[in-house]
């Protein structure tokens, strides 16, 4: 007779619980209360365990606190009017652009360093910093921590890359907002997995 005995070192239903409880709050629903730095150094050193290929740690980190956020809005605006062309520009975005530094406590520039050997493939780092935003994430939600994970398009151009001393084949992966929540925190839906799952068995 095999005794099976369970070997789970963690509890499996509180980490299926924060999984789905991580929500996307934007800074427009985050309140005046402020993150410690403490908090932000927890939130970035989780990120640091995602799942690199080749453990190349290809993820860094520029945070904007304090008057950083300032230097930072004022960037984003006029890098808007610089890269987008006229007809384009939208007041709204521009705005948005602007203000949402400061509404957070803390935004992160989430960057890929390229491998300067370029052994790994482009694409799989950029994956590594995107699993590095999930654990993030993931770390807001258990602190009670809004996060926003924002792709604005001019993050992508040489100009951000200039303003966050990036060399030019590294590339800025997202702004990553963190603020406490002024809104009850939202509840998600998903489409069942019979949905989005084929079994391949023979």
């Amino acid at each position: 007779m095999i005794l099976y005995i369970n070997l789970m070192k963690f509890n499996l239903s509180e980490i299926t619980d924060l999984i789905k409880s991580r929500r996307t709050i934007y800074p427009e629903q985050f309140s005046d209360r402020k993150v410690h730095k403490e908090q932000i150094e927890l939130i970035l050193n989780n990120g640091l365990w995602a799942p690199t290929h080749g453990n190349t740690q290809p993820w860094r980190f520029k945070v904007f606190m304090e008057d950083g956020k300032n230097l930072l809005s004022q960037f984003l605006s006029k890098a808007y009017d610089e890269i987008i062309p006229i007809e384009k520009q939208s007041e709204i975005k521009r705005t948005k652009l602007m203000n949402r530094p400061l509404m957070a406590s803390a935004v992160i520039a989430v960057c890929m360093k390229r491998q300067e050997t370029e052994k790994i493939a482009e694409i799989e780092e950029i994956e590594a910093v995107a699993c590095a935003i999930q654990n993030m994430h993931l770390t807001c939600t258990a602190y009670g921590l809004g996060g926003f994970w924002s792709t604005p398009s001019i993050i992508y151009h040489e100009k951000m890359n200039n303003f966050l001393n990036l060399e030019s084949k590294d590339k800025c992966v997202g702004l990553f907002y963190i603020g406490y929540p002024s809104i009850e925190w939202p509840v998600g839906q998903r489409r069942p997995l019979e949905y989005m799952t084929e079994w391949v068995v023979s």
